[in-house]
């Protein structure tokens, strides 16, 4: 099980699989999609909600394993189309990572080096439904699940559980807007290796410029458009320090 690089160029294609940028070395793209195989490929996974395109499947076949309101799943309000998993038995656990852990372990059999793992934070948008500590006690399932299969975890946001995350085997971070909310040093005490993504419609483009002079960022840092969408695309942003 290997980290990425500690100061390797990062790309960030959750909008579509693209040629990276010269000098990148690490890229994450969606599960569903090839490693780019230019260094070391991490893939996302969403381990707390449905993916867009997969949620109405998901709510019809299994419906027991989603937050329902009113008999209705719960949707994340940032993300309208993705429905919250019910992490708060351990029988629902225990299903999830039955679904989850076949699609950690397709990561690997693709050839990804990592798996990250999005939304931990679900339980603070479950309208009480869900609990730090019932998230957590998945979030550790894919640890376990992950290294099983000879990869590393990343974890994804949610700095304020860095510390147990870390404890729990999680190896590297892969944070959005860590400068925007000057959060990035939670993960960077604990961490050897922090991808961050800030993005145009936030920390923009003089401000990217900024953070890059100041020494404290993480040393694989990039500016990106919100969409993460394609260079086809007119709205496509690419930075990294230096460039």
């Amino acid at each position: 099980m290997a980290l990425p690089p500690v100061d390797g160029g990062f790309d960030y294609q959750l909008g579509g699989p693209h040629t990276p940028p010269p000098g990148v070395s690490i890229v994450e793209r969606d599960r569903i999609e090839a490693p780019a195989q230019v260094g070391y490929d991490i893939c996302y996974v969403n381990g707390f909600q449905t993916q867009p395109e997969d949620s109405a499947v998901f709510a019809a076949q299994h419906p027991e394993l989603l937050v329902l309101v009113n008999g209705a799943p719960l949707v994340d309000e940032g993300w309208p189309d993705e429905y919250l998993f019910d992490t708060s038995t351990a029988r629902g656990r225990a299903a999830l990572v039955q679904i989850v852990g076949a699609w950690i372990t397709g990561c690997a059999d693709a050839g990804y080096e990592a798996v990250e793992i999005d939304n931990v934070d679900s339980y603070t948008r479950s309208r009480s439904v869900l609990t730090v500590e019932d998230n957590l006690a998945l979030a550790q399932e894919y640890a376990r699940l992950a290294h099983a299969a000879g990869l590393a975890i990343a974890q994804k946001n949610t700095a304020e559980q860095s510390v147990r995350l870390r404890a729990m085997g999680y190896d590297f971070a892969v944070t959005e807007s860590c400068v925007e909310f000057e959060e990035c040093s939670a993960y960077q005490d604990q961490y050897p290796v922090v991808l961050d993504v800030e993005y145009t419609d936030e920390l923009g483009d003089d401000g990217f410029t900024a953070a890059c002079r100041d020494g404290d960022h993480p040393r694989s840092m990039i500016l990106r458009d919100h969409d993460l969408v394609t260079p086809e695309d007119p709205g496509y942003t690419y930075r990294r320090c230096g460039t």
